[in-house]
């Protein structure tokens, strides 16, 4: 099987590393994306997870 470089690949790699940055800067003292609580805290990383495994 031969590697294949194009934007489009380019493209799609980056934006699963933007979404997985985004997604996982709940877990970061200092971010714009914070919970105030701990059960909403639990819930969107458990979705987002639960979004990935089942992708």
């Amino acid at each position: 099987k031969l590697h294949v470089i194009s934007k489009r690949y380019t493209q799609r790699i980056e934006r699963h590393n933007l979404n997985l940055r985004q997604h996982l800067a709940r877990l970061g003292r200092k971010s714009l994306s914070f919970s105030k609580s701990v059960e909403l805290h639990d819930k969107v990383i458990g979705h987002y997870l639960n979004i990935k495994h089942y992708q």
